[in-house]
């Protein structure tokens, strides 16, 4: 894999966000501060509610910020843009187009012509794995079918970083396994940054270069975790040591956050 640059590429300063006014605002995160280096892989860990999907729909532009900025090559992120490709847990694919048609959907919009757009489609076609699907429709494919052209989709807009919000969370254990080791393939030939939002501690470490453990009630960074495994990475790794060590400390810190909200001793528990 070709060396990664230094380069801060996106940079979440001071970000705050409160849903609501008055008595009834909820806030959901609290000054997250979080700079992420070009073509680097990582995670946000958290368990459901601490703010880790808000976060990510805050720097694809689809939510605002209460307070704090994001910055993304040095430009202020105000709302949605081709420069952030996004991949959710629900299937996104228009219905009515085939495969190879969902692919170039993004590329058409742009004005990219017919000719450049079917190039590109067949490229990641056959980077994701899909060759001889190119005609088929969304409804006749499986749920990691659906994920891989998704992800062929967002990279097809050449971004400058994929936003995944727990795309493989519908998926058996089996394909979700083999999807994570397909889109970290897929990651190290597009030489992309990817910020990963997950809840499976597993999948966070093996997928990332570092892992965000957030906290709830509001959401806020807890710690990061430096990932220090070598790639490229299959299942193997899993049983590693060194990855059963960064499971062992994911897993301390999660659980005393969970121990800490669930606070045994007000519940009178004899």
């Amino acid at each position: 894999m070709t060396e990664k640059t230094t380069q801060d590429n996106l940079v979440i300063s001071g970000v705050t966000k409160i849903f609501g006014h008055g008595k009834e605002s909820v806030q959901a995160l609290d000054t997250i501060d979080l700079t992420v280096k070009d073509k680097e892989f990582v995670s946000i860990l958290g368990a459901s509610g601490c703010g880790k999907s808000t976060l990510l729909r805050i720097v694809g532009g689809l939510e605002r910020p209460t307070t704090g900025s994001i910055t993304l090559g040095g430009k202020k992120v105000t709302g949605p843009g081709p420069d952030r490709g996004m991949v959710f847990q629900a299937y996104t694919l228009f219905p009515w187009l085939s495969v190879k048609k969902n692919i170039e959907f993004g590329l058409k919009e742009k004005g990219v012509s017919a000719d450049e757009r079917a190039e590109m489609a067949n490229r990641y076609i056959k980077i994701v794995g899909l060759e001889g699907f190119e005609n088929v429709y969304p409804k006749a494919l499986s749920g990691g079918m659906k994920q891989r052209v998704a992800i062929a989709r967002a990279l097809a807009n050449d971004p400058e970083v994929i936003l995944l919000d727990e795309p493989f969370g519908a998926l058996d254990m089996q394909t979700r396994g083999l999807m994570q080791e397909l889109l970290l393939q897929v990651w190290q030939q597009s030489q992309k940054t990817v910020l990963l939002v997950t809840h499976d501690i597993d999948e966070a470490i093996f997928m990332a270069d570092r892992v965000v453990v957030m906290k709830s009630r509001p959401g806020k960074i807890k710690d990061i975790i430096d990932v220090d495994l070598p790639r490229p990475r299959d299942y193997r790794v899993r049983t590693s040591t060194q990855f059963l060590e960064y499971k062992a400390r994911a897993v301390e810190l999660i659980r005393n956050e969970s121990l800490q909200e669930l606070d045994i001793d007000k519940l009178n528990v004899k």
